[in-house]
């Protein structure tokens, strides 16, 4: 699958998983809802998500910590199911920043994901807010397109 393919398909996905790594280089890997910002004609791709009030076993999360001590991270969404001529998955490999929920670029993303989910309309992210600066998209895909 082109980048193109593979970048569309990641941004249409509901749900990806974020690997970061701890300073000891132990990884981490939580569920997370996105949106995809940019693409070939605007630009660099960034993947957004904000800490949403969800339940969590504490407010110091991991992943921003992680994030913090070692910013590079990975992405991944996928299709399984029991088709396996369906199968596919998508990663994103890039950078992550942490930005306060009232920066402007922090708000743009969380009216992005108030947009795109609709459970965010009642009570939307209070951040921070988790920008991924894409550096390279990698595909697999068992129809080989």
């Amino acid at each position: 699958m082109t980048d193109e393919q593979a970048r569309r398909r990641f941004a249409q996905a509901r749900v990806a998983r974020l690997a970061t790594v701890d300073t000891s280089g132990r990884p981490h890997v939580v569920p997370m809802v996105f949106a995809v910002v940019g693409g070939t004609d605007a630009g660099a791709d960034i993947v957004y998500s904000a800490v949403d009030a969800k339940p969590k076993r504490s407010t110091s999360l991991r992943r921003l910590a992680n994030i913090a001590a070692n910013p590079r991270v990975a992405v991944l969404v996928d299709h399984y199911g029991p088709d396996w001529h369906t199968l596919w998955w998508v990663r994103a490999d890039g950078t992550g920043r942490i930005l306060d929920a009232h920066q402007p670029e922090a708000r743009d993303a969380i009216a992005r994901l108030v947009v795109r989910y609709p459970q965010y309309r009642e009570q939307p992210p209070l951040g921070p807010v988790l920008a991924i600066d894409v550096a390279r998209w990698s595909s697999w895909s068992a129809a080989g397109d």
